[in-house]
Protein backbone atom coordinates (compact mmCIF):
# COMPACT_ATOMS: atom_id res chain seq x y z
CA UNK A 1 0.00 0.00 0.00
CA UNK A 2 1.29 3.46 -0.49
CA UNK A 3 -0.55 7.18 -0.25
CA UNK A 4 0.41 9.13 -3.49
CA UNK A 5 -0.12 13.31 -3.51
CA UNK A 6 -1.52 14.64 -6.34
CA UNK A 7 0.03 17.83 -7.52
CA UNK A 8 -1.37 20.89 -8.82
CA UNK A 9 -0.84 20.36 -12.80
CA UNK A 10 -0.37 23.32 -15.97
CA UNK A 11 -2.79 22.40 -17.29
CA UNK A 12 -1.22 23.79 -20.67
CA UNK A 13 -2.01 27.56 -20.88
CA UNK A 14 1.43 28.36 -18.92
CA UNK A 15 -0.66 28.20 -15.62
CA UNK A 16 1.32 29.32 -12.65
CA UNK A 17 -1.41 29.29 -10.37
CA UNK A 18 -4.95 28.15 -10.00
CA UNK A 19 -8.35 28.34 -7.55
CA UNK A 20 -10.04 25.42 -5.83
CA UNK A 21 -13.45 25.71 -7.11
CA UNK A 22 -15.45 22.10 -6.20
CA UNK A 23 -13.85 19.14 -5.32
CA UNK A 24 -15.82 16.08 -6.56
CA UNK A 25 -14.93 13.65 -3.94
CA UNK A 26 -14.61 13.66 -0.70
CA UNK A 27 -12.77 11.56 2.20
CA UNK A 28 -13.14 7.73 1.93
CA UNK A 29 -14.19 7.68 -1.50
CA UNK A 30 -12.64 4.93 -4.16
CA UNK A 31 -11.23 6.65 -7.15
CA UNK A 32 -10.51 4.61 -10.73
CA UNK A 33 -7.71 5.87 -12.82
CA UNK A 34 -8.97 9.62 -14.97
CA UNK A 35 -11.77 10.22 -12.37
CA UNK A 36 -12.77 13.37 -12.22
CA UNK A 37 -11.74 15.01 -8.46
CA UNK A 38 -11.96 18.73 -8.62
CA UNK A 39 -13.02 21.56 -10.47
CA UNK A 40 -10.06 24.18 -10.88
CA UNK A 41 -10.44 27.91 -12.21
CA UNK A 42 -7.75 29.02 -13.85
CA UNK A 43 -6.62 32.64 -15.28
CA UNK A 44 -8.88 31.68 -18.31
CA UNK A 45 -11.43 29.26 -17.88
CA UNK A 46 -12.70 26.53 -15.68
CA UNK A 47 -11.13 23.16 -15.93
CA UNK A 48 -11.74 19.23 -14.42
CA UNK A 49 -9.27 17.10 -13.37
CA UNK A 50 -9.19 13.73 -13.39
CA UNK A 51 -6.45 11.80 -11.01
CA UNK A 52 -3.96 9.51 -12.50
CA UNK A 53 -4.04 6.82 -10.27
CA UNK A 54 -6.63 4.69 -8.36
CA UNK A 55 -7.48 3.87 -5.36
CA UNK A 56 -9.03 5.93 -1.26
CA UNK A 57 -9.45 9.17 -0.82
CA UNK A 58 -7.46 9.97 2.19
CA UNK A 59 -6.82 13.90 2.82
CA UNK A 60 -8.59 16.61 0.58
CA UNK A 61 -5.25 18.63 0.89
CA UNK A 62 -6.68 22.20 -0.16
CA UNK A 63 -9.72 23.84 0.87
CA UNK A 64 -12.42 24.88 -1.81
CA UNK A 65 -12.00 28.41 -2.51
CA UNK A 66 -8.06 28.83 -1.97
CA UNK A 67 -5.87 29.45 -4.73
CA UNK A 68 -2.32 27.63 -4.77
CA UNK A 69 0.62 27.42 -6.78
CA UNK A 70 1.01 24.56 -9.43
CA UNK A 71 3.17 21.76 -8.23
CA UNK A 72 1.13 22.33 -4.55
CA UNK A 73 -0.28 18.76 -3.49
CA UNK A 74 -3.67 18.58 -3.49
CA UNK A 75 -5.37 15.00 -2.77
CA UNK A 76 -3.55 11.97 -0.99
CA UNK A 77 -5.00 8.58 -2.24
CA UNK A 78 -4.45 5.49 -0.51
CA UNK A 79 -3.38 3.37 -3.59
CA UNK A 80 -2.35 -0.72 -4.13
CA UNK A 81 0.68 0.56 -4.98
CA UNK A 82 3.28 -2.74 -3.75
CA UNK A 83 5.94 -0.99 -1.28
CA UNK A 84 8.61 1.18 -3.62
CA UNK A 85 11.90 0.12 -3.85
CA UNK A 86 14.89 2.14 -4.98
CA UNK A 87 13.97 3.46 -8.46
CA UNK A 88 16.24 2.09 -11.79
CA UNK A 89 17.66 5.04 -13.87
CA UNK A 90 15.66 6.30 -16.40
CA UNK A 91 16.87 4.91 -20.28
CA UNK A 92 17.30 7.85 -21.90
CA UNK A 93 14.75 7.63 -24.54
CA UNK A 94 12.08 7.34 -21.51
CA UNK A 95 9.28 9.25 -22.19
CA UNK A 96 5.84 9.58 -20.60
CA UNK A 97 3.54 7.09 -18.68
CA UNK A 98 0.84 6.06 -20.84
CA UNK A 99 -2.56 6.31 -19.72
CA UNK A 100 -6.09 7.06 -20.56
CA UNK A 101 -5.62 11.40 -20.67
CA UNK A 102 -2.36 11.15 -22.38
CA UNK A 103 0.06 11.98 -19.05
CA UNK A 104 1.66 10.45 -16.19
CA UNK A 105 4.77 10.69 -14.15
CA UNK A 106 8.28 9.94 -15.06
CA UNK A 107 9.65 7.44 -13.22
CA UNK A 108 12.35 8.57 -11.64
CA UNK A 109 9.95 12.10 -10.89
CA UNK A 110 8.58 10.88 -8.09
CA UNK A 111 9.89 11.11 -4.78
CA UNK A 112 9.48 8.32 -2.53
CA UNK A 113 9.49 7.83 0.96
CA UNK A 114 10.14 4.26 2.32
CA UNK A 115 7.24 3.01 4.99
CA UNK A 116 8.28 2.39 8.00
CA UNK A 117 6.55 -0.11 10.53
CA UNK A 118 2.56 -0.17 9.47
CA UNK A 119 2.85 3.21 7.66
CA UNK A 120 2.11 3.61 3.91
CA UNK A 121 4.90 5.10 1.77
CA UNK A 122 4.28 8.16 0.88
CA UNK A 123 4.59 8.86 -3.42
CA UNK A 124 5.05 12.89 -4.18
CA UNK A 125 3.31 12.69 -7.86
CA UNK A 126 4.59 15.40 -9.84
CA UNK A 127 2.51 17.80 -11.80
CA UNK A 128 1.25 15.35 -14.83
CA UNK A 129 3.18 16.13 -18.10
CA UNK A 130 0.27 18.02 -20.67
CA UNK A 131 -1.24 15.69 -22.96
CA UNK A 132 0.42 16.15 -26.47
CA UNK A 133 -3.06 16.40 -28.01
CA UNK A 134 -3.68 19.81 -26.89
CA UNK A 135 -2.79 22.68 -29.67
CA UNK A 136 -1.19 24.47 -27.09
CA UNK A 137 0.67 22.22 -24.89
CA UNK A 138 4.33 21.33 -24.64
CA UNK A 139 6.94 19.95 -22.30
CA UNK A 140 7.41 21.13 -18.84
CA UNK A 141 10.91 22.46 -19.37
CA UNK A 142 11.79 19.89 -21.69
CA UNK A 143 11.39 21.85 -24.78
CA UNK A 144 14.45 24.61 -25.69
CA UNK A 145 12.35 28.25 -25.95
CA UNK A 146 14.24 30.26 -27.84
CA UNK A 147 13.24 34.03 -27.20
CA UNK A 148 14.63 37.56 -26.79
CA UNK A 149 15.42 38.98 -23.22
CA UNK A 150 12.93 41.93 -23.10
CA UNK A 151 9.98 38.86 -24.83
CA UNK A 152 11.23 36.82 -21.34
CA UNK A 153 10.26 39.65 -18.50
CA UNK A 154 7.18 40.55 -20.25
CA UNK A 155 6.06 36.76 -19.72
CA UNK A 156 7.37 36.78 -16.24
CA UNK A 157 5.56 39.99 -15.90
CA UNK A 158 2.07 38.76 -17.00
CA UNK A 159 2.51 35.19 -15.53
CA UNK A 160 2.92 33.66 -18.63
CA UNK A 161 5.24 30.27 -19.38
CA UNK A 162 6.83 30.71 -22.60
CA UNK A 163 6.94 26.91 -22.80
CA UNK A 164 3.00 27.52 -23.29
CA UNK A 165 3.28 30.21 -26.16
CA UNK A 166 3.31 29.31 -29.86
CA UNK A 167 6.33 31.05 -31.89
CA UNK A 168 5.97 32.68 -35.34
CA UNK A 169 9.45 34.33 -35.36
CA UNK A 170 12.06 33.07 -37.91
CA UNK A 171 13.64 30.21 -36.29
CA UNK A 172 10.90 29.54 -33.70
CA UNK A 173 11.95 32.60 -31.88
CA UNK A 174 8.56 33.82 -29.67
CA UNK A 175 8.15 37.05 -30.09
CA UNK A 176 6.28 39.81 -28.02
CA UNK A 177 3.46 40.19 -30.29
CA UNK A 178 3.08 35.63 -29.33
CA UNK A 179 3.06 36.76 -25.83
CA UNK A 180 0.98 39.34 -25.93
CA UNK A 181 -1.42 37.03 -28.19
CA UNK A 182 -1.22 34.31 -25.76
CA UNK A 183 -3.22 36.31 -22.85
CA UNK A 184 -6.61 36.76 -24.75
CA UNK A 185 -8.12 38.88 -22.35
CA UNK A 186 -11.22 40.28 -22.67
CA UNK A 187 -12.65 43.80 -24.13
CA UNK A 188 -13.47 44.76 -21.08
CA UNK A 189 -12.99 44.77 -16.97
CA UNK A 190 -14.86 41.81 -15.71
CA UNK A 191 -15.67 41.97 -12.29
CA UNK A 192 -17.21 39.63 -9.06
CA UNK A 193 -20.30 40.03 -8.11
CA UNK A 194 -19.77 43.03 -5.08
CA UNK A 195 -19.83 41.10 -1.96
CA UNK A 196 -22.48 42.12 1.06
CA UNK A 197 -20.91 44.76 3.29
CA UNK A 198 -22.22 44.91 6.99
CA UNK A 199 -21.65 48.50 8.46
CA UNK A 200 -19.36 50.82 7.05
CA UNK A 201 -16.02 49.30 6.70
CA UNK A 202 -13.58 48.06 3.72
CA UNK A 203 -14.07 44.80 2.67
CA UNK A 204 -11.33 43.65 -0.02
CA UNK A 205 -12.07 40.96 -2.29
CA UNK A 206 -8.47 38.74 -3.68
CA UNK A 207 -7.73 39.54 -7.56
CA UNK A 208 -7.40 36.00 -9.32
CA UNK A 209 -8.82 33.83 -12.06
CA UNK A 210 -9.95 35.89 -15.27
CA UNK A 211 -10.15 39.28 -13.42
CA UNK A 212 -6.53 38.70 -12.95
CA UNK A 213 -5.16 38.15 -16.47
CA UNK A 214 -7.37 40.72 -17.67
CA UNK A 215 -5.74 43.30 -15.65
CA UNK A 216 -2.40 42.44 -16.52
CA UNK A 217 -3.33 42.53 -19.93
CA UNK A 218 -4.81 45.87 -20.59
CA UNK A 219 -2.08 47.43 -18.78
CA UNK A 220 0.34 45.89 -21.29
CA UNK A 221 -1.61 46.79 -23.56
CA UNK A 222 -3.03 50.31 -22.60
CA UNK A 223 1.12 51.17 -22.00
CA UNK A 224 2.70 49.79 -25.10
CA UNK A 225 0.34 50.78 -27.54
CA UNK A 226 -0.92 54.19 -28.30
CA UNK A 227 -4.45 53.50 -28.89
CA UNK A 228 -6.60 55.90 -31.02
CA UNK A 229 -10.85 55.74 -31.28
CA UNK A 230 -12.33 56.80 -33.99
CA UNK A 231 -16.65 56.94 -34.04
CA UNK A 232 -19.16 56.82 -36.90
CA UNK A 233 -23.20 56.68 -36.58
CA UNK A 234 -25.19 54.95 -38.73
CA UNK A 235 -28.34 54.01 -40.40
CA UNK A 236 -28.42 50.20 -40.32
CA UNK A 237 -32.83 49.95 -41.19
CA UNK A 238 -31.40 47.92 -44.32
CA UNK A 239 -29.42 45.67 -41.93
CA UNK A 240 -32.55 45.14 -39.44
CA UNK A 241 -34.84 44.52 -42.10
CA UNK A 242 -31.79 41.88 -43.27
CA UNK A 243 -31.97 40.43 -40.22
CA UNK A 244 -35.92 39.29 -40.30
CA UNK A 245 -35.52 38.09 -43.69
CA UNK A 246 -32.74 35.93 -42.65
CA UNK A 247 -34.30 34.61 -39.73
CA UNK A 248 -37.30 33.32 -42.24
CA UNK A 249 -34.44 31.27 -44.32
CA UNK A 250 -34.45 27.77 -44.34
CA UNK A 251 -30.15 28.35 -44.39
CA UNK A 252 -30.79 29.74 -40.99
CA UNK A 253 -33.29 26.97 -39.68
CA UNK A 254 -31.78 26.53 -35.60
CA UNK A 255 -29.57 29.59 -35.86
CA UNK A 256 -29.76 32.87 -33.65
CA UNK A 257 -29.76 35.59 -36.44
CA UNK A 258 -29.04 38.62 -34.69
CA UNK A 259 -27.64 41.97 -35.94
CA UNK A 260 -23.86 41.03 -34.59
CA UNK A 261 -23.77 38.75 -37.36
CA UNK A 262 -23.69 41.51 -40.12
CA UNK A 263 -21.39 43.25 -38.03
CA UNK A 264 -19.34 40.20 -37.63
CA UNK A 265 -19.22 39.21 -41.66
CA UNK A 266 -18.92 43.31 -42.27
CA UNK A 267 -15.43 42.96 -40.24
CA UNK A 268 -14.01 40.21 -42.34
CA UNK A 269 -15.02 41.66 -45.62
CA UNK A 270 -13.44 45.06 -44.50
CA UNK A 271 -10.70 43.87 -43.49
CA UNK A 272 -9.99 42.42 -46.70
CA UNK A 273 -9.42 46.01 -48.28
CA UNK A 274 -7.54 47.25 -45.10
CA UNK A 275 -5.24 44.35 -44.25
CA UNK A 276 -3.19 45.99 -41.75
CA UNK A 277 -6.22 46.10 -39.14
CA UNK A 278 -6.00 42.37 -39.27
CA UNK A 279 -1.92 42.65 -38.37
CA UNK A 280 0.14 42.78 -34.89
CA UNK A 281 3.29 44.77 -33.77
CA UNK A 282 6.11 42.91 -32.79
CA UNK A 283 8.09 45.11 -30.92
CA UNK A 284 11.15 42.32 -30.13
CA UNK A 285 11.37 41.88 -34.21
CA UNK A 286 10.62 45.53 -35.12
CA UNK A 287 7.90 43.75 -37.69
CA UNK A 288 4.46 44.45 -38.63
CA UNK A 289 3.18 40.75 -38.60
CA UNK A 290 0.27 40.36 -41.32
CA UNK A 291 -2.47 37.85 -39.94
CA UNK A 292 -2.97 34.96 -42.18
CA UNK A 293 -6.56 34.47 -41.24
CA UNK A 294 -9.26 36.79 -39.32
CA UNK A 295 -9.67 34.82 -36.07
CA UNK A 296 -12.57 37.04 -34.83
CA UNK A 297 -12.56 37.56 -31.14
CA UNK A 298 -16.50 37.86 -29.79
CA UNK A 299 -16.09 39.32 -25.70
CA UNK A 300 -18.63 37.39 -24.05
CA UNK A 301 -20.20 37.76 -20.73
CA UNK A 302 -19.46 34.35 -18.73
CA UNK A 303 -20.51 33.35 -14.93
CA UNK A 304 -16.56 34.08 -14.23
CA UNK A 305 -16.40 37.45 -16.20
CA UNK A 306 -15.85 38.31 -19.96
CA UNK A 307 -13.76 36.56 -21.85
CA UNK A 308 -13.18 36.60 -25.47
CA UNK A 309 -12.73 33.31 -27.22
CA UNK A 310 -12.31 33.71 -31.24
CA UNK A 311 -13.77 32.30 -34.24
CA UNK A 312 -10.73 30.83 -36.21
CA UNK A 313 -10.85 31.53 -39.76
CA UNK A 314 -14.02 33.21 -39.32
CA UNK A 315 -13.05 34.93 -43.01
CA UNK A 316 -13.60 32.32 -45.03
CA UNK A 317 -17.02 31.08 -43.42
CA UNK A 318 -20.12 31.64 -45.27
CA UNK A 319 -22.92 33.33 -43.36
CA UNK A 320 -24.74 30.29 -42.26
CA UNK A 321 -21.58 29.11 -40.80
CA UNK A 322 -20.87 32.24 -39.15
CA UNK A 323 -24.12 32.41 -37.94
CA UNK A 324 -23.47 28.47 -36.40
CA UNK A 325 -20.09 29.52 -35.04
CA UNK A 326 -21.38 32.67 -33.12
CA UNK A 327 -24.18 30.65 -31.33
CA UNK A 328 -21.39 27.76 -30.25
CA UNK A 329 -19.43 30.43 -29.26
CA UNK A 330 -21.74 31.91 -26.80
CA UNK A 331 -23.21 28.98 -25.92
CA UNK A 332 -20.15 27.62 -24.98
CA UNK A 333 -18.89 30.87 -22.90
CA UNK A 334 -22.57 31.10 -21.19
CA UNK A 335 -22.12 27.37 -19.71
CA UNK A 336 -18.19 28.16 -18.73
CA UNK A 337 -16.42 25.61 -21.03
CA UNK A 338 -14.61 27.66 -23.26
CA UNK A 339 -11.10 26.26 -23.52
CA UNK A 340 -7.91 28.17 -23.31
CA UNK A 341 -7.12 27.36 -26.98
CA UNK A 342 -10.69 29.11 -28.06
CA UNK A 343 -9.07 31.76 -26.45
CA UNK A 344 -5.84 31.94 -27.70
CA UNK A 345 -4.69 33.53 -31.14
CA UNK A 346 -7.03 35.63 -31.80
CA UNK A 347 -6.35 38.72 -34.51
CA UNK A 348 -9.30 41.19 -34.16
CA UNK A 349 -11.84 41.38 -31.79
CA UNK A 350 -15.86 42.66 -31.75
CA UNK A 351 -17.33 43.94 -28.24
CA UNK A 352 -20.92 44.24 -28.51
CA UNK A 353 -21.62 46.63 -25.80
CA UNK A 354 -25.16 47.01 -27.17
CA UNK A 355 -26.55 44.00 -25.42
CA UNK A 356 -25.79 46.04 -22.52
CA UNK A 357 -27.95 49.17 -23.51
CA UNK A 358 -24.50 51.42 -24.12
CA UNK A 359 -24.16 53.43 -26.83
CA UNK A 360 -20.84 53.26 -27.38
CA UNK A 361 -16.86 53.27 -25.81
CA UNK A 362 -13.67 53.31 -26.16
CA UNK A 363 -12.54 49.82 -25.62
CA UNK A 364 -8.97 49.03 -25.20
CA UNK A 365 -7.35 46.82 -27.75
CA UNK A 366 -6.37 43.12 -26.70
CA UNK A 367 -2.95 42.59 -26.48
CA UNK A 368 -1.23 40.86 -29.98
CA UNK A 369 -3.58 42.14 -32.40
CA UNK A 370 -4.50 45.79 -34.04
CA UNK A 371 -7.39 47.11 -33.82
CA UNK A 372 -11.14 46.64 -31.75
CA UNK A 373 -14.47 47.60 -32.71
CA UNK A 374 -17.15 48.49 -30.43
CA UNK A 375 -20.79 47.61 -31.30
CA UNK A 376 -23.44 50.43 -29.67
CA UNK A 377 -26.92 49.72 -28.89
CA UNK A 378 -28.71 49.76 -32.25
CA UNK A 379 -32.32 52.29 -31.50
CA UNK A 380 -35.17 53.54 -33.46
CA UNK A 381 -33.92 57.14 -33.74
CA UNK A 382 -35.21 60.44 -35.41
CA UNK A 383 -32.83 60.99 -38.91
CA UNK A 384 -32.50 62.78 -42.09
CA UNK A 385 -33.28 61.20 -45.36
CA UNK A 386 -33.95 63.41 -48.20
CA UNK A 387 -34.42 66.50 -45.89
CA UNK A 388 -37.62 65.21 -44.48
CA UNK A 389 -36.66 63.40 -40.58
CA UNK A 390 -38.08 60.04 -40.18
CA UNK A 391 -37.94 57.44 -37.52
CA UNK A 392 -34.57 55.24 -38.59
CA UNK A 393 -32.69 52.04 -36.73
CA UNK A 394 -29.69 54.02 -35.46
CA UNK A 395 -26.30 52.56 -34.16
CA UNK A 396 -22.50 53.87 -32.88
CA UNK A 397 -18.97 51.87 -34.00
CA UNK A 398 -16.07 52.65 -32.00
CA UNK A 399 -12.66 51.43 -33.42
CA UNK A 400 -9.70 51.56 -31.09
CA UNK A 401 -6.56 50.67 -32.85
CA UNK A 402 -2.81 50.82 -32.58
CA UNK A 403 -1.63 54.19 -34.12
CA UNK A 404 1.99 52.57 -34.20
CA UNK A 405 0.72 50.66 -37.36
CA UNK A 406 -2.18 51.72 -38.17
CA UNK A 407 -2.82 55.31 -39.09
CA UNK A 408 -5.85 57.32 -39.31
CA UNK A 409 -6.54 57.35 -43.34
CA UNK A 410 -6.42 53.37 -42.73
CA UNK A 411 -8.33 53.16 -39.45
CA UNK A 412 -11.04 55.57 -41.06
CA UNK A 413 -11.04 53.46 -44.31
CA UNK A 414 -11.98 50.30 -42.29
CA UNK A 415 -14.45 51.87 -40.04
CA UNK A 416 -16.15 53.14 -43.21
CA UNK A 417 -15.89 50.39 -45.13
CA UNK A 418 -17.98 48.39 -42.01
CA UNK A 419 -20.35 51.47 -41.90
CA UNK A 420 -21.04 51.18 -45.34
CA UNK A 421 -21.82 47.60 -45.42
CA UNK A 422 -24.47 48.19 -42.43
CA UNK A 423 -26.26 50.93 -44.01
CA UNK A 424 -26.50 48.90 -47.33
CA UNK A 425 -25.67 45.49 -47.41
CA UNK A 426 -25.79 45.45 -51.03
CA UNK A 427 -22.46 46.76 -50.84
CA UNK A 428 -21.11 43.56 -49.71
CA UNK A 429 -20.92 42.66 -53.04
CA UNK A 430 -18.00 45.24 -53.90
CA UNK A 431 -16.01 43.45 -52.01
Amino acid sequence: MAIQRFNLPDVGEGLVEAEIVSWKVKVGDTVKLNDTIVEIETAKSLVELPVPFAGTVQELLVPEGETVDVGTPIIAVLTDAPEPAAAPAEPADSGRTANLVGYGPRATEAKRRPRKGGTPAVVEAPAPVVPESEPVAVGNGSVHVLAKPPVRKLAKDLGIDLGAVAPTGPGGVITRADVEGHVAAPAAPAYEAAPVVSGRGDTRVPVKGVQKVMAQAMVASAFSAPHVTEWITVDVSATMELVERLKKDKAFRDLRVSPLLIVAKAVTLAARRTPIINAAWDEAAQEIVYKGAVNLGIAAATPRGLIVPNIKNADTLTLPELCAALGELVATAREGKTSPADQAGGSFTITNVGVFGVDAGTPIINPGEAAILAFGAVRKMPWVVNDEIVPRWITTLALSFDHRLIDGEKGSTFLADVASILEDPARALMF
